[in-house]
């Protein structure tokens, strides 16, 4: 069923506050609206800070299947899950995938189980160690969740060698 607020909300309030006010947070934002609704500081803000999205991973030929290694992108601090280099990371990294609407439409099976983006998009609730949730940032790696101890950077590997890095990730 059509909800005439939520029509009116998207054409004339999100596309406003988006466009004046990018770095609001809205309480909840996360259960109240789409993704597509989301500000600016809300959309960023929703990455749990695993770093599970900045490992190499292969590709089945049918793109039905992904094999994730236990080896990070160079710009990835193991430490913290953080990237050293967040704002210019696609211009150090070709191929450095930014998470948006469009690649979650084409290839949202690309990212882990765990992804709150992934999970927001298939209609599915964070779990209970998103910071979101949580209200702190450590549980992802509290409960195992992130790369944390457990991944080598790419400049520890010849690049033909990452193929021998596959792993199991964990799937929630």
């Amino acid at each position: 069923m059509i909800n005439i607020r939520d029509i009116i909300y998207r054409l004339f309030i999100g596309s406003w506050l988006q466009r004046f006010f990018p770095n609001i947070t809205r309480n909840n934002y996360w259960t109240r609206f789409q993704l597509q609704d989301f500000t600016s500081a809300e959309w960023e803000n929703l990455c749990d800070g695993c770093g599970l999205c900045c490992l190499y991973k292969f590709e089945s030929q049918g793109g039905n299947k992904i094999e994730f290694t236990n080896v990070a992108c160079r710009l990835l601090d193991c430490r913290t899950c953080q990237c050293n280099h967040y704002e210019a990371r696609k211009k150090i990294v070709n191929d450095c995938v930014k998470i948006d609407l469009q690649l979650l439409n084409e290839r949202a099976y690309w990212l882990p189980s765990t992804c709150a983006y992934r999970l927001l998009f298939e209609n599915k609730p964070l779990f209970d160690w998103h910071h979101l949730i949580s209200g702190d940032r450590n549980t992802v790696h509290d409960k195992g969740v992130s790369v944390r101890g457990w991944v080598i950077p790419e400049t520890e590997v010849q690049e033909h060698e990452i193929q021998n890095h596959i792993i199991e990730v964990e799937q929630q």
